[in-house]
């Protein structure tokens, strides 16, 4: 009989404990049962929401392609693949170049099927001091964060 009292009060302990999780207002079983039912349903919703802008600003912050940057003894190697055509990305990737002060020495490129180039880059004597490779990784990948915003619209 004990046990089946200590039962009865674990039960209604946890209905309790139920209903305050949902912030629930119903005072039996069945009705505290179906507001937590609710409140599931909603939390799903939110999740669900939640994953959905995740996944939006996470295709908005990545790339369309992948930049390595290498220093060489008198300059920079950088390399930047993208699995598809990209329009425009060239230029905006040597605009990139002309801002930090880097000639282009050597440079191979593929913007057929595929975006790839391979380039070296050589300072001018006046940035020799300020540039190291993250900051050419940095105004190439800016470059084409702005080349992938304006190709959008």
């Amino acid at each position: 009989m004990a046990s089946k009292e200590h039962k009865r009060a674990a039960l209604n302990e946890k209905l309790q404990q139920l209903r305050a999780a949902t912030n629930s207002s119903a005072m039996n079983k069945a009705s505290i049962i179906v507001d937590a039912s609710k409140y599931i349903k909603e939390l799903k919703k939110k999740v669900e929401r939640l994953n959905k802008d995740i996944g939006t600003s996470t295709a908005q912050n990545s790339l369309p392609a992948q930049v390595t940057v290498e220093t060489l003894e008198r300059g920079f190697l950088v390399n930047v693949f993208s699995g598809k055509n990209c329009p425009g990305l060239l230029v905006s990737i040597l605009e990139a170049f002309e801002l930090l002060g880097l000639d282009v020495l050597d440079a191979r490129v593929s913007c057929s099927d595929v975006f790839q180039l391979e380039a070296v880059g050589g300072e001018n004597t006046q940035h020799i001091e300020s540039l190291d490779a993250r900051v050419v990784k940095q105004a190439v990948v800016e470059a084409i964060k702005n080349w992938s915003g304006s190709s959008e619209k």
